[in-house]
């Protein structure tokens, strides 16, 4: 017999809808300092283009009314606002509030609800 290791074929899909939702909330906060993390060189550039020159600013501001541009608006107010409500409730899991079972997986409910109700009443204001 042979006993090579074979690889795992690992179903994400599968994987994502046996987590627990404080373990769904985690991944998330992760993600979303990676979105804001890729986001920084790109904001600041427009930035300081957009202070230095009249007509970038022009260019920007037109280019800003694509909806495209406001879906990406949106992913990335989605992005602070669910760092932030994940950040808030990891300080509170720090100093040790809320680390039983029922209230971590309330307090992952709640940073989700707010987190979105939080992009959608920005979205509706920067749309």
């Amino acid at each position: 017999m042979n006993n090579q290791q074979r690889p795992i074929f690992l179903d994400i899909p599968k994987l994502g809808s046996k987590m627990s939702i404080t373990a769904k909330i985690s991944i998330l906060h992760r993600i979303s300092g990676v979105l804001m993390f890729l986001a920084i060189p790109l904001v600041l550039c427009l930035f300081h283009r957009s202070l230095t020159s009249p007509e970038f600013y022009h260019a920007v501001y037109h280019v800003a009314k694509f909806p495209i541009m406001k879906l990406v608006y949106l992913v990335l107010i989605w992005a602070i606002m669910h760092h932030m409500c994940a950040g808030i409730r990891f300080l509170f899991l720090d100093i040790h509030v809320g680390i039983e079972k029922i209230s971590a997986r309330k307090s992952a409910y709640w940073v989700m609800i707010i987190s979105l109700l939080l992009t959608v009443l920005l979205g509706i204001l920067t749309w």
